[in-house]
């Protein structure tokens, strides 16, 4: 069951400290979708972009999404499962500690929960807000990703 976190303003963000949310819904993550990251980022190396070398040549039997896209998909996935309301800027600080610990085939199906690990206040009113994330990737019997993401919330 979807569990998501409203929380009202910035104020209240440590009183969520520990809190989980997710499992998010289940995303399809299709060759489309692995083509055009590796069009935008430049990244075409064939077991991304190149089903039947993939088929003949990956050990994977298939095509892999880029790891990057895996974790293109953090601010995506995150905000439907975390939301801060009466904020009018959020900026992705950045990850600590990550970790591709499964490839996610053409065709895969990922989807996000996390936990919030803590919560600091910065100058100007905003909180920086650091998120231990995990990937699930459907049928898979450890996380696609993981990593600690920091988030900072701007009143």
């Amino acid at each position: 069951m979807l569990a998501r976190i409203v929380v009202p303003d910035i104020e209240s963000l440590a009183d969520q400290v520990d809190a989980g949310f997710g499992p998010g819904d289940w995303l399809t993550v299709d060759q489309a979708r692995i083509d055009a990251f590796a069009k935008a980022t430049g990244d075409d190396q064939w077991i991304h972009t190149d089903p039947e070398r993939a088929r003949r040549e990956s050990p994977f039997g298939q095509t892999v999404a880029h790891g990057y896209l895996t974790l293109a998909l953090a601010p995506a996935l995150l905000s439907k499962l975390f939301n801060v309301e009466n904020c009018r800027q959020v900026i992705n600080y950045g990850i600590d500690g990550l970790r591709l610990r499964e490839p996610v085939l053409a065709g895969s199906k990922l989807r996000l929960s996390g936990k919030v690990l803590n919560v600091r206040r910065v100058p100007g009113g905003a909180a920086r807000v650091s998120f231990d994330l995990r990937w699930e990737l459907q049928g898979a019997r450890r996380p696609a990703c993981q990593g600690k993401a920091v988030y900072i919330y701007f009143p």
